[in-house]
């Protein structure tokens, strides 16, 4: 069972856009050591609509290389295409991951049934363990209760990321589904409250500039520690929220490179480096949180 704090994992890269194995293997070796439960490899953190399949696969082959079982990882394995995110089931089936995180179809804006459709046709296409992925603020599109309801009742389909940032989410999904579906918090500002209300952990942007902060505030709060964890979220609120002063992975990657944990904050076009209006913003956050 995953829970607590699951890092959506930078992919890192060098100034031409090749992927930098050599950091990817030192960042694993970072969350292993500093208490973080799971890593989201190639998840919208990790770049995956910019990475094309091969790179895409050969990025968590190698993650999974790296952990050697000491870390569980989560495949990014969603598409706005069924077919294509069928492919990556199949590909990721008895690969070494627990589980494939699939993101809700991005600008096509499918209905309900669409949503429900896409899914169930994943989650019969491979024995993986699937977990849903509801980012509206993103894809544009926002798959509601009723339809994690639906999808749950699916045996490898065994949790949701929510990240709505509603609390209120939270609720309404909990009373709908099993005791054992998981539900993840996919927003960090809110993340501590999520699991203090419920919730199982969080796959959280934060966790890659400040792991074991985030391990420990997920441990207090699934123990019901409230003011324990609220002290060292509210530490790292600064980070919370100007780590999206631009897009992610914009500024975390740029905050990974400026503490010194990749070489390189490139990213794949069209994505580009944080702009320099916003370095003393996120380089402030980290000060504030006391992480640099």
């Amino acid at each position: 069972m995953l829970t607590g704090s699951i890092v959506a994992l930078v992919t890192p890269m060098d100034k031409t856009g090749e992927i930098d194995f050599t950091s990817l293997k030192e960042l694993v070796e970072f969350h292993i050591k500093s208490g973080t439960a799971a890593i989201v490899a190639v998840g919208t953190t990790g770049e995956s609509a910019t990475l094309n399949v091969d790179d895409h696969v050969k990025v968590v082959m190698k993650a999974v290389e790296f952990a050697a079982g000491r870390i569980d990882i989560i495949a990014g394995n969603g598409a706005n295409s069924t077919a294509e995110a069928i492919t990556f089931s199949k590909l990721f089936a008895n690969s070494g991951i627990v589980a494939g995180l699939n993101v809700t179809p991005y600008y096509n804006k499918p209905t309900q049934e669409g949503l429900y459709q896409h899914f169930k046709a994943i989650a019969e296409s491979s024995e993986l363990a699937q977990i849903l992925y509801n980012v509206p603020g993103r894809t544009a599109v926002d798959m509601l209760p009723e339809t994690v309801a639906r999808l749950s009742k699916i045996d490898n389909i065994i949790g949701i990321k929510e990240a709505t940032g509603d609390l209120n989410r939270l609720a309404e999904i909990k009373a709908l589904v099993a005791d054992d579906f998981l539900l993840y918090s996919g927003d960090d500002e809110t993340g501590c409250d999520f699991m203090l209300q419920g919730g199982n952990g969080v796959i959280s942007v934060t966790s890659n500039v400040a792991p074991a902060e985030m391990a420990n505030m997920c441990e207090f709060a699934l123990a019901g520690k409230s003011a324990e964890a609220h002290a060292i979220n509210q530490q790292l609120m600064p980070v919370h929220q100007n780590l999206f002063v631009e897009s992610n992975p914009i500024p975390v990657k740029w905050a990974c490179a400026e503490l010194g944990l990749i070489p390189s904050a490139d990213c794949r076009l069209p994505l580009t480096i944080l702009a320099p209006q916003y370095h003393s913003i996120v380089r402030d956050a980290l000060k504030e949180a006391k992480l640099s």
